[in-house]
């Protein structure tokens, strides 16, 4: 009886949750059509059950009967959570354009990741100051990383495929992305000190893996419970952090006592500049704002955590996901390997940001997979924070506070009136568009913008739309066309299995970590 006693209290807690939380759902007006079951508490059960099985198709099945004709929808989103709101992309603009007063995208992105758990520090991780640190330099730092980025790309991708030579061997392509992606990523995050450090990226790469797990496990739990569970399912996040700080502390405070110096006036640090990274650009931004709190180590060596989680593992996903739709077509690996070489830099010398755009192909390649095979459902989300709700324009239906309201991504990306044959993989598809587009306008210098793999518009949007876009998005474009090049002008590719299996749970892919390619060393390689 013990034994039972003690296995039906968290049952029964489960099941009070559960109800709670149906109780204090967000009510929304009753003309908005509901994807699946209809609403009460029975279909509210039902929904939820198979929110995690049937979302995508619910949400297929939304943007053909709604969202086409210009409506939204209600869909599950999960135990813990109300209903989303999933709007047409006719709407994206002005959900865009919408005040922070009205709808709020931080808000929305920390209740996502349940961020007030997974990282560590509620105040830092609700901060905006982190953001305006990459968001300011970023881009004007871009073009002096690429020579940087490029040596590590090249250190990284050797070192990966370090067992293959000339004889065709397998691999497998989440870790061989997961073995290259961290220390590129950290070359501009953390800089050349400990990019390469193993414990340290070891630690960065296990709490990103931890983050994942618990945004899953807490989908599951009713919300009443996530403030016991989420902390005790984040013991395993401290113990990561604890242990890249041991590694990045000491690079930190060095920084900080430098930068402060040197502002001072230093005359031993007068010939002295920083390395240009994200501890840089929190440092230089705390500096000149006076903002003495922020010079602290452990804030920033917290503050480099979700910049690791969102910069890691979905660029490995993304380059996982090129590498299996390219190489379906092997006329577009010849296609790409040809650009490439074309604007490969000559012996010695490394890539620059000005090839880098000159890779029409590759880059079309690479947004033609984000299209295809998009890993998340919906995107560019926000969270109504207004009193007095959110009226949608033209319906008069009014969203209550405390709804989620997003775009639906998917349905977009497989429009059979926006792009021809949109379940094929085309990888020269945005290319040819750019060709044409550019043929038609004269070759205006404005007829290639919309078509980049960063530029966003309303039926492509994976980098998210507007101000709270992805700020790091240009990086990774530079990133991965300098990972596409060391792979395609390196190793000869082709597919092992002509299947691969993409499950989908809830609203996000799951990674196919058991996809596998077949690779071989080029024998004009430089490796």
């Amino acid at each position: 009886m013990t034994v039972l006693y003690w296995l039906l209290i968290p049952v029964l807690g489960f099941l009070v949750g559960f109800v709670l939380d149906y109780v204090f759902l967000v009510k929304y007006p009753d003309e908005i059509p509901t994807i699946r079951y209809s609403r009460g508490f029975w279909s509210h059960v039902r929904s939820n059950i198979g929110y995690f099985t049937s979302q995508k198709r619910w949400i297929q099945d939304g943007y053909n009967k709604y969202n086409k004709k210009g409506l939204p929808f209600l869909v599950p989103s999960g135990l813990s959570r109300p209903y989303d709101v999933v709007l047409p992309r006719s709407m994206l603009t002005w959900l865009r354009d919408q005040p922070e007063s009205v709808v709020d995208a931080r808000l929305a992105h920390n209740v996502g990741v349940y961020g007030d758990y997974n990282f560590l520090d509620s105040k830092i991780i609700r901060s905006p100051f982190g953001m305006r640190a990459v968001q300011k330099s970023i881009n004007r730092s871009l073009p002096g990383l690429v020579s940087a980025v490029d040596k590590e790309v090249q250190h990284a991708v050797d070192l990966a495929l370090k067992d293959v030579g000339n004889d065709w061997t397998s691999i497998n392509l989440w870790d061989t992305w997961q073995a290259i992606v961290p220390s590129v990523t950290n070359r501009m995050l953390v800089g050349s000190t400990l990019c390469r450090d193993e414990q340290f990226l070891n630690a960065m790469v296990s709490f990103t893996h931890a983050v994942l797990r618990n945004c899953v496990l807490l989908r599951f739990v009713p919300l009443i419970l996530h403030p016991i569970l989420g902390r005790m399912l984040a013991i395993s996040n401290w113990v990561h952090w604890r242990r890249a700080y041991r590694r990045v502390g000491p690079v930190i405070k060095t920084r900080i006592d430098y930068m402060s110096r040197k502002v001072n006036g230093d005359p031993e640090l007068q010939n002295w500049s920083p390395p240009e990274d994200y501890i840089t650009w929190l440092v230089r931004l705390a500096l000149e704002e006076n903002r003495d709190q922020e010079l602290d180590p452990i804030v920033i060596s917290k503050r480099l955590l979700p910049i690791e989680f969102a910069a890691i593992d979905t660029t490995v996903l993304t380059g996982v996901l090129w590498i299996q739709d390219l190489l379906k077509t092997p006329s577009a690996v010849e296609d790409l390997t040809a650009e490439l070489r074309a604007h490969q830099p000559v012996p010695g010398e490394s890539w620059s940001a000005k090839a880098l755009q000159s890779l029409v192909q590759v880059d079309s390649s690479i947004r033609e997979s984000q299209r295809l095979s998009n890993f998340h459902l919906t995107l560019v989300e926000r969270v109504v924070v207004a009193s007095e709700g959110l009226c949608l324009p033209g319906l008069g239906w009014k969203i209550p506070k405390g709804a989620h309201v997003t775009v639906n991504m998917d349905g977009s990306h497989h429009d059979g009136d926006l792009y021809h044959d949109p379940y094929t993989y085309d990888a020269l598809r945005f290319s040819t568009m750019r060709k044409e587009r550019e043929e038609h306008h004269n070759a205006s210098t404005d007829a290639a913008k919309p078509l980049g793999m960063v530029t966003m518009n309303d039926h492509h949007f994976p980098f998210g739309h507007g101000k709270h876009a992805c700020p790091g998005r240009f990086f990774v474009a530079h990133e991965m066309k300098l990972i596409a090049a060391h792979l395609l002008l390196n190793f000869d590719l082709k597919m092992e299995d002509s299947t691969s299996n993409r499950l989908w749970v809830g609203s996000g892919m799951m990674p196919p970590f058991g996809g596998r390619i077949k690779v071989r060393r080029k024998s004009s390689s430089r490796g």
